[in-house]
């Protein structure tokens, strides 16, 4: 779990990191359609180091979900923002790595199933 709140930690501070980087050095490079696929990708991965957080503190996943939930975040933040910041950041070409994003973006859905899933077991557990 603390090897998990260090990366995250990690990561929300290069999500900050790159949003300032976005928002300064950037806006005279990228066009403005350019700047708001970097900006979703900041903000997405944002949203899912907050999602990490409450992951890797709440107390009813077990370490099998926590890691799986976690790896399914992680991952996914590599592959969605990290290929965008990568088509922005470089001479990529968006047509050599389109299905990198999307594949990132499946992951994170997965992430929210399995969550979903393990609170509907808990509540049925609850009730029964």
């Amino acid at each position: 779990m603390h090897k998990n709140l260090t990366i995250t930690s990690a990561l929300g501070a290069l999500a900050i990191i790159f949003g300032a980087f976005g928002a300064h050095a950037l806006k005279e490079t990228l066009t403005i359609d350019q700047l708001d696929s970097f900006e979703t990708a900041v903000r997405y991965q944002m949203y899912h180091v907050i999602v990490l957080l409450f992951v890797n503190t709440y107390t009813g996943f077990s370490d099998r979900k926590r890691k799986q939930i976690s790896w399914l975040f992680f991952i996914g933040i590599l592959l969605f923002s990290g290929s965008i910041y990568v088509i922005q950041l470089t001479d990529v070409a968006a047509k050599s790595i389109w299905f990198v994003t999307p594949l990132g973006g499946l992951l994170f859905i997965l992430g929210w199933i399995l969550m979903c899933v393990n609170f509907m077991k808990k509540k049925s557990t609850i009730n029964s």
